[in-house]
């Protein structure tokens, strides 16, 4: 409505050069289409211009009325120069951007795939939807994110339709970004108004990745709930339970049913823990160990700061790297895999720490 308006005013005066106009169509030549553009005088749509937009001029009749680009104020025949395509894409984008504002929706035919997300077309214009803003429902889970099976996953929406609204757009680089999860979001926002840090939700373990596992469950009874609302969060690796987790798959299966509490929510994301619902093994760890106790345990892991070491299924140590003289030399003292005996340096059970050292031969 606004490039219109502005079309209506812009027949008050005279033309500029990249301007939107209107005109009738008047008749037709070998390769050219005359306009009548009322108080600015005719037009013409010729040489590139008209091949560019032949297939779609074809479809116009005499009289009928179409925007147009001004390209040139007078030609040496005094017409003004026309251009329908570039006139089709101005007010294309303009569409777009009201859109945007507006925060609608549209509907848009996936015309093809890449490993960064789905193509399509909007109003002409070339838009892409990136994999990161598909909703969860689509988002392709793949485990260790091998990029060939990702595109395999999103070359099976081609053809498909799905709902969107626009993310970004900028006509100067000619970029048009969907998001598929944007009204998810604001979906998943308004439904997480429902619930507070504490509650306890019981749902289905849908998705399990490298960095923890993802729980799907119903939301809680309001006025507005649709049948096909749900509610997803995110169950990260340290959060599944007490002990290190290496494989999330090992603590929980996709399909299984399991209670969680939620630790954390964030605008339109929630976070949950099942380890919460565990007892903490660090509750009691002094009835168990104390400071200066010797203690047998297994080194399951090196790193910049020291080693770990396994005390018992949920409780790990630490070995200082200040305990040896080089991490190499950390390396040629202790073996992966192995046990040794350690001396308990200091227990800190609010923060889950156990400092530790070779116990004396």
């Amino acid at each position: 409505m606004e490039k219109v308006e502005e079309i209506k005013d812009n027949s008050l005066r005279p033309p500029k050069v990249g301007e939107i106009v209107k005109g009738k169509i008047i008749g037709r030549g070998k390769s050219k289409l005359f306009l009548d553009l009322g108080p600015l005088g005719s037009g013409i749509i010729y040489g590139k211009e008209f091949y560019d937009a032949k297939g779609l001029l074809k479809s116009f009749k005499i009289s009928d009325e179409i925007f147009v680009k001004v390209i040139d104020l007078e030609n040496e025949d005094g017409y003004l120069e026309l251009s329908l395509n570039q006139a089709g894409k101005e007010m294309a984008w303009d569409t777009l951007r009201s859109k945007k504002l507006k925060n609608e929706s549209l509907i848009v035919k996936i015309l093809g795939a890449n490993k960064g997300g789905l193509l399509a077309e909007v109003s002409g214009v070339p838009a892409f939807l990136p994999v990161s803003q598909l909703s969860s429902e689509h988002y392709p889970r793949v485990e260790g994110g091998d990029s060939a099976k990702i595109l395999r996953e999103l070359q099976k929406f081609i053809g498909q339709e799905l709902e969107v609204k626009i993310f970004d757009l900028d006509p100067k680089e000619n970029k048009l970004i969907l998001s598929e999860k944007i009204k998810e979001m604001e979906r998943m926002k308004d439904m997480l108004k429902n619930y507070e840090v504490g509650e306890i939700v019981e749902g289905e373990i849908t998705a399990i990745t490298d960095f923890g596992a993802f729980i799907r469950f119903s939301p809680k009874p309001s006025p507005d709930l649709k049948d096909k609302d749900i509610l997803e969060g995110l169950i990260h690796i340290s959060e599944l339970d007490w002990q290190i987790v290496r494989d999330p798959s090992e603590i929980v299966k996709v399909g299984e049913k399991v209670k969680a509490k939620i630790i954390k929510i964030s605008n339109d994301k929630i976070f949950l823990s099942l380890k919460a619902l565990k007892e903490d093994p660090w509750s009691k760890i002094e009835k168990k160990y104390k400071k200066g106790d010797t203690i047998e345990g297994k080194v399951v892991k090196f790193n910049p700061f020291g080693a770990f070491v396994q005390l018992d299924k949920k409780v790990q140590g630490l070995i200082h790297i200040s305990e040896f003289t080089s991490y190499e030399d950390m390396e040629k003292t202790l073996e992966i895999g192995k046990g040794y005996d350690f001396e308990i340096l200091s227990i800190e059970p609010a923060e889950h720490k156990m400092s530790l050292r070779l116990g004396k031969k």
